[in-house]
């Protein structure tokens, strides 16, 4: 019983532990698009989007406004966006995207978070090449009707790729055509579950279990950072 028990507290502690991080998350991401275009939903696309990811998260809507709240209010000034590359162990490509107000707190912690689980911070551009720079939006399926006419509509606003399954649709766009493809899902009045700008990697690598399980111990450390994003890699 007692094993149970501890089990089932684990569980609970990992999903609020995610839940955290998840919208800590959101809460940069609510800072950063107030700092770039005000804490107007209406005149702010990248608010909007944010807003929506908060919805996908199931961050409590009060929790939102409250956000924005304090985004508005405070100094914003020093808060930044910073990208991160480097190699994890057996040569896995590596990008951390960071929102944070100190950026040598973080670069001090992303530094160690390599260097602790066997790989290397490289310096900018040293990784990226190795990846595209995509949106990628996920839609519910129920709301598009036809799928083949839904799909060649949106090869005019910038579809690059389709996915999905029963529940939902992937969209992928280039980095350049991320905007008209969220500005014609808003004027068709598709409301997104989720979107953001991700780093595709062009070609992968394929590790045994155990070296995986060491590049992927690295991969955890990083996205449990309280200033890391997002973690992007080109293990397959």
């Amino acid at each position: 019983m007692g094993r149970i028990f501890e089990k089932r507290k684990y569980k609970m502690f990992a999903r609020f532990a995610r839940m955290a991080k998840a919208f800590n998350r959101i809460n940069r991401e609510i800072t950063i698009a107030v700092k770039l275009g005000g804490p107007d939903p209406k005149g702010n696309p990248r608010l909007r989007i944010a807003i929506q990811n908060a919805k996908s998260v199931n961050m409590p809507k009060d929790r939102v406004e409250a956000a924005i709240k304090r985004a508005s209010e405070k100094d914003t000034t020093g808060y930044q966006e910073v990208i991160y590359e480097g190699y994890a162990p057996h040569g896995v490509a590596v990008i951390a995207e960071c929102a944070t107000d100190n950026p040598t707190r973080t670069v001090s912690n992303v530094r160690h978070h390599f260097t602790r689980h066997g790989g290397s911070l490289g310096t900018s551009g040293s990784i990226a090449f190795m990846f595209e720079r995509k949106g990628f939006i996920r839609l519910p399926i129920e709301k598009v009707g036809n799928i083949d006419d839904f799909e060649l509509e949106a090869i005019d606003h910038g579809l690059d790729d389709i996915q999905g399954d029963e529940k939902e649709l992937h969209l992928y766009t280039s980095f350049h055509d991320y905007g008209k493809m969220q500005k014609f899902l808003e004027e068709k009045g598709f409301e997104v579950i989720s979107a953001e700008l991700q780093y595709i990697p062009t070609t992968t690598k394929e590790l045994p279990e155990g070296q995986a399980k060491e590049v992927q111990t690295l991969l955890d450390a990083l996205e449990e950072d309280d200033d890391v994003q997002s973690v992007f890699h080109n293990m397959q």
